[in-house]
């Protein structure tokens, strides 16, 4: 099998985990039959995209240090952490290894200063699902961030690029869309309401986003956030966050 871009290679990983033969390299993948799986233990690692959240927020809020531990580090996945160390975030990786041939690590964020760039767009593929969040980011660097390659984000739960450009305006950020992405100029954020637009990757986004902002953020329609991610508030508010529950 031959894909004309790279994508997330979690089968390839797991058949071989269970036995089964596979070669592949990004993008492409052979295997032959005749083999037999076998039963083995599996540890699921961190979500890396649930993880996203905390770490920008840990890179943008004065003060901040967080371990994320034991998260899934398949590089289909983590285009975001190679993105934010090119902003200049501080982000290392502790205690490296293998899980069900997954590779694993743990995630510790320290509070740095970022600087806007040019995403190179062979990032954007693995870190799609990254992108509204890596909008905030955008949002408080110094400089201008231009995002490209990213039509994907329109028809998501959501068009991402056109939820996130909304709220983001609101609270005062000087934001362009494009037909795949936006430019980004970097500055302080107030406060202000805005949607998720029933979307759940908008509403974690814009929650970190209030986290920096001079004035409260009021986030409206936050319950799809349960849909991939229903521990959120609590685990939130657990590392610092400040949040509270509108009536």
């Amino acid at each position: 099998m031959v894909e004309p871009q790279p994508t997330r290679d979690y089968t390839e990983r797991m058949l071989r985990a269970f036995g089964w033969p596979v070669d592949f390299t990004p993008g492409r993948a052979r295997l032959a039959g005749g083999y037999v799986l076998h039963a083995t233990d599996v540890e699921i690692p961190a979500d890396f995209s649930s993880a996203a959240f905390f770490m920008v927020a840990a890179s943008i809020v004065e003060g901040s240090e967080l371990q994320l531990p034991a998260v899934g580090l398949n590089p289909r996945r983590t285009g975001l952490l190679a993105a934010l160390r090119q902003m200049g975030a501080d982000i290392r990786i502790e205690n490296e290894r293998q899980t069900s041939g997954e590779p694993i690590g743990d995630i510790v964020v320290r509070h740095a200063p970022l600087r806007g760039i040019e995403l190179p767009a062979a990032l954007v593929p693995d870190m799609i699902d990254e992108l509204p969040v890596f909008f905030v980011a955008a949002s408080v660097a110094e400089g201008r961030t231009v995002i490209s390659g990213a039509a994907e984000l329109r028809v998501k739960e959501s068009d991402r690029i056109a939820s996130m450009a909304s709220g983001l305006r609101t609270l005062g950020v000087v934001i362009e869309e494009t037909p795949d992405g936006a430019i980004i100029h970097g500055g302080r954020l107030g406060g202000g309401v805005v949607s998720s637009h029933l979307d759940h990757r908008i509403a974690m986004s814009m929650v970190v986003a209030g986290q920096v902002a001079r004035a409260p953020v009021r986030v409206a329609d936050c319950a799809p956030v349960a849909t991939s991610f229903p521990g959120f508030r609590e685990i939130a508010s657990d590392c610092g966050f400040a949040l509270r529950v509108a009536s």
